[in-house]
């Protein structure tokens, strides 16, 4: 009987051993030089007594949209601006960030030769082209989003294969330290077609309790001092049109666009959509199920749903759209034109997804949004906006 456990538990050492040096990459390339320390953000401090009023203040002042350069000179075909090149050209390197295991999508956090520190999704997930799509839109039309650049080659010095199972199969053999204690500094493992995520610019202000922010909470902003109706109504508008449904506080973010003063006080907040990762159906039904979703529930009341996108955590509720929003949107969708549309689906690499169809599908069911939100009669005033619509 001893002898058996004996064997088993070998066994088991030898085969958890194996596996774990089966993780281990198999590129060497001697750098000529070194990568620079990691530079961590300062973290924005508020005494925890104090954090729920802080948040508080900047959500009533926040804005939502900026006026962005003509939509129509957009490259939606490129990467964002790169202004130190280190995200340009045909290959990408940098140094893996060891840290906690987080989310359900492969990704892992790397340092770029400077010392900056980035995110890094890979694989098969829909997530990397939603993400890539919906933050080159939004940005053209001036509202937030994270800095989404796809890289065709990545190479990760540090990395094990599939770094971000390995951490959660390692974790549970607790043996994560020791198989990355076995990775040289001239070992590499290497991605095609990573995304890589720069934050949008400013500080995350956030409260122990309190993530993120809901959708329903944009109705507690000061139009006087932050983002008016019509601004507002346009940001939840082109959320429809990009069908962002996994709209849960901790997937939007509200930051700090400009250093506080003494009093804790941000001079210049902002509200955004943090994780665009679901967004154009793509984690469902490919863009099958985004080109046959009404922008409008109602048209005639301008009234809006996302109930074909169900997701549990949903903080974005039946709703009118006032038609100023509809017409601020309706501005900046006029000036991009057909081939920036196209471009935008043929360079994503969206058409790689299954149940997507070819660039001109995709960029046609795009126009046809744009149509439903730029055409027709003027919306109805409705004397109270935030009653929700009854369908």
């Amino acid at each position: 009987m001893i002898r058996r456990l004996v064997i088993a538990v070998g066994a088991c050492v030898a085969v958890s051993v194996a596996g774990a040096a089966w993780l281990l990459p198999l590129g060497r390339e001697t750098l000529q030089t070194p990568f620079a320390d990691a530079r961590k953000e300062a973290p924005w401090t508020v005494d925890d007594s104090r954090a729920a009023a802080v948040r508080e203040l900047a959500l009533r002042q926040a804005r939502v949209w900026a006026p962005p350069p003509d939509p129509s000179t957009a490259d939606l075909a490129a990467n964002p601006r790169d202004p130190n090149g280190n995200l340009s050209g045909d290959l990408v390197r940098c140094r893996y960030l060891d840290g906690p295991h987080k989310g359900t999508t492969p990704k892992f956090d790397c340092v770029l030769p400077d010392g900056e520190i980035v995110k890094v999704k890979y694989g098969s997930t829909t997530e990397i082209q939603g993400e890539v799509v919906a933050s080159r839109f939004l940005t053209a039309l001036g509202f937030g989003a994270d800095r989404m650049y796809l890289v065709h080659h990545l190479r990760c010095f540090g990395c094990l294969r599939n770094p971000y199972d390995a951490a959660r199969l390692l974790d549970r053999l607790n043996l994560r330290e020791a198989a990355q204690s076995l990775v040289s500094d001239n070992r590499y493992w290497d991605f095609e077609w990573a995304a890589v995520e720069r934050r949008f610019d400013g500080r995350e202000i956030i409260s122990p309790d309190r993530p993120g922010w809901g959708w329903e909470e944009l109705d507690r902003i000061d139009e006087s001092r932050g983002a008016n109706r019509a601004e507002r109504d346009a940001l939840r508008l082109v959320s429809l049109l990009i069908a962002h449904s996994d709209a849960k506080p901790s997937n939007q973010r509200l930051v700090c666009v400009a250093d506080r003063d003494a009093s804790d006080t941000c001079p210049r907040p902002f509200a955004l959509i943090h994780d665009l990762g679901d967004t154009f159906g793509l984690n469902n039904t490919g863009l099958a199920q985004w080109k046959t979703f009404g922008v409008w529930k109602d048209r005639e009341r301008c009234a809006v749903s996302m109930r074909e996108f169900p997701d549990d955590r949903i903080t974005f509720r039946d709703r009118y759209i006032s038609e100023e929003g509809r017409q601020l949107l309706a501005r900046q969708l006029r000036m991009l034109n057909d081939a920036q549309i196209e471009a935008l689906f043929a360079s994503t690499r969206v058409t790689h997804v299954s149940g997507s169809g070819n660039a001109e599908g995709c960029a046609q069911a795009m126009r046809d949004k744009i149509h439903e939100i730029v055409d027709g009669p003027p919306c109805p005033e409705t004397a109270d906006f935030a009653t929700p619509p009854a369908f």
